[in-house]
């Protein structure tokens, strides 16, 4: 075992004003999970070429558009249960929705697109986050309710030329997923196990080969949520309702930790900034945006590149 990593502080970058709360409206997410009143529940981080900052409220099914000086918009307001979100090269915003599969928003008018919802004849379980390639592939999570005593989530890979490959399944609540530098790995949070699995990819679409378990996290009444990667090849994994997220080596060694300055429902991250060197976090519990400063740049995402 490995001795407590140095702490890295946060600082709240920008708190939901409270006109945009919706605590007393019916949500059906919120009546499912039996949590009472949610003003909202942020989580699905990304930036935009200009520095904005998308997040989306999977309590009250809205997309939030953040400036780079904190003011927030609502850039979309549907009738589904975002969760993850993240931006493509040509400006699409891209959103693994739950109950409607996955989903593209013109950056411009906000105008709704199914991408795909009924693969291979039959529905999704509910979908939960997603990851570009820097070749347009798009990975995610099909986690619907799967958890140690239902352990049937999956992961697909959605090819840039349009054929969906199923990856992996019999998995207990697939959750964030990001690649390595060398993308041919494919690190998948599963948050009722509490672990961080690697899917090693073989060349040519040819399946995938030994995968295994890379990280046991412990504690956290929930689980590994929102994953991103780093310059060096670090992994940052948010610690859900453990007010933490942590960065590992990519050899697997804890190398800090991030502790939330707000409430414990941290969610979610992306970096960004001038440089790359802030790590955003989005925290549910106070409908914050944190933000920490890193040692090391974030991976260029596949949206800004």
């Amino acid at each position: 075992m490995y001795g407590a990593p140095p702490v890295l502080q946060t600082k709240i970058f920008t708190r939901m004003p409270e006109q945009l709360y919706r605590t007393h409206e019916y949500s059906e997410w919120v009546e499912h999970r039996g949590a009472g009143d949610l003003h909202s529940f942020l989580e699905g981080p990304a930036f935009d070429r200009d520095g904005n900052l998308f997040c989306v409220d999977l309590a009250h099914s809205r997309v939030f558009k953040i400036s780079p000086a904190g003011e927030w918009s609502v850039f979309a307001d549907y009738d589904g249960e975002p969760n993850g979100l993240k931006i493509h090269k040509d400006g699409r915003i891209f959103v693994a929705d739950h109950r409607h599969g996955l989903l593209s928003f013109d950056p411009d008018t906000a105008k709704m697109t199914v991408v795909l919802d009924r693969p291979h004849r039959e529905g999704f379980k509910g979908l939960n986050d997603l990851t570009f390639a820097s070749n347009g592939d798009l990975f995610f999570t099909d986690q619907g309710q799967s958890a140690l005593e239902d352990p049937s989530g999956r992961i697909y890979r959605l090819r840039a030329s349009g054929e969906l490959d199923l990856l992996f399944k019999g998995l207990e609540g697939p959750n964030g997923l990001v690649l390595n530098r060398e993308e041919n790995i494919l690190y998948v949070a599963v948050t009722r196990t509490n672990r961080i699995v690697s899917i090693p990819l073989k060349p040519d679409y040819k399946g995938i080969s030994k995968a295994g378990i890379f990280i046991q996290l412990s504690g956290s009444p929930t689980g590994p949520d929102g994953m991103a990667l780093d310059e060096d090849g670090n992994l940052v994994i948010v610690h859900a309702g453990f007010g933490t997220v942590w960065v590992f080596s990519r050899l697997g060694e804890p190398l800090y930790r991030i502790k939330s300055c707000a409430g414990m429902r941290t969610t979610n991250v992306a970096h960004g900034g001038p440089d790359r060197r802030t790590l955003f976090i989005t925290e549910a519990e106070e409908a914050a945006i944190l933000q920490a400063e890193m040692p090391v740049p974030g991976r260029l995402m596949y949206g800004l590149s």
